[in-house]
């Protein structure tokens, strides 16, 4: 789910937009692959992030001239970990760091998006995470399939390992699902995952995405993907391309602590407003505004990413440095952050 990074960067190696010539570019792209510093068992590493992130800036600083024309200011960098930037999955931890000092005047292209928020800076573009485009079409059945199922969710309600007893994982608020709604016949949830999970998304009404140590996650992009109403339960979520996509019209929105009437509240929902969400989502173009599909396609994610871009076009002249003027501390941060990588 944090492949955009790589994937971003094998578009653009192969997009119409790219120049070679420096003079002429808009943007400066800077591929960092902070999220493949893995665990043995396959899992992003997010700590030794800032120092790689630190170690490559410092890196185009001292080869190329164009960082220092601007401190960063027309550089985009895709950070695609749970709380982006702030490089930690836990949002105390990721608070306490803030964003990397080094990053605070290039943009942000990145998967959480939250109000008010310290990881998510003014000018910071909000993408869906990475769902498999090719996996997903392979799973896909006849669209008249009846929807069965009235409310769908597979994943975790603890994380046994890191809160055992519910209260800060996903804020409480899947641990609250799962205590109300277990042995509700309207809601099929599990912590299993079977081998029929996209079909099943297929055969459901409601489909639902919780936060969980972040407030985004793949769901949201399969539930679109699927035709299933999303159900976001994440409060002051800042949700991917909301110029492409009419979130509050084709979802239900759900506040955090009002999960324990989930059952009342989707139950109450008109048929009437539940075949237009329907409708809408079964639009080809909200589908593909989610997705990064190989080779890109128009109006894919890619191309929602470069709409945000020429969005923040032109650069205002502020951004160019005079003579002298600095903005980066580049001493700033954690001590171990500047440890090179």
């Amino acid at each position: 789910m944090f492949a955009a990074e790589i994937f971003m960067h094998r578009f653009l190696l192969s997009s119409a937009v790219r120049t070679v010539n420096p003079e002429e570019a808009d943007w400066f792209y800077a591929p960092v692959y902070t999220t493949c510093d893995l665990t043995r068992a396959g899992l992003p590493l997010p700590f030794k992030s800032p120092r790689m992130m630190r170690s490559a800036i410092q890196f185009i600083s001292k080869r190329w001239p164009f960082w220092n024309r601007t401190d960063g200011g027309d550089h985009f960098f895709v950070a695609p970990h749970d709380f982006a930037a702030c490089f930690h999955y836990q949002e105390e931890n990721a608070i306490a760091r803030g964003i990397l000092p080094l990053l605070r005047r290039a943009t942000l292209v990145q998967t959480f998006g939250q109000k008010n928020h310290v990881c998510l800076k003014e000018g910071s573009i909000t993408i869906p995470p990475f769902a498999p485009p090719q996996k997903m079409q392979a799973h896909l059945i006849p669209p008249d399939t009846p929807r069965s199922i009235f409310v769908y969710f597979r994943g975790l309600f603890y994380d046994n390992g890191n809160d055992p007893e519910g209260g800060y994982y996903a804020r409480g608020a899947r641990a609250s699902l799962w205590e109300n709604f277990k042995n509700n016949p309207l809601f099929d949830i599990s912590t299993e995952h079977p081998a029929t999970y996209y079909e099943d998304m297929q055969r459901s009404v409601f489909c639902l995405c919780p936060l969980g140590w972040a407030p985004w996650s793949p769901r949201l992009v399969e539930a679109v993907v699927f035709g299933c109403i999303p159900v976001i339960i994440a409060d002051d979520i800042v949700l991917p391309f909301a110029d492409a996509i009419p979130w509050d019209e084709i979802g239900v929105f759900v506040d955090e602590e009002d999960v324990p009437k989930l059952d009342s509240i989707l139950t109450s929902i008109p048929i009437d407003d539940i075949l237009r969400k329907q409708r809408l989502l079964a639009n080809p173009s909200m589908k593909k505004a989610m997705l990064f599909p190989q080779p890109a396609q128009p109006r894919d994610a890619f191309h929602q990413i470069l709409n945000g871009l020429a969005r923040k076009l032109p650069h205002p002249e502020t951004i160019y440095l005079q003579p002298g003027e600095k903005h980066l501390n580049w001493t700033a941060g954690p001590v171990g952050d500047l440890k090179p990588w």
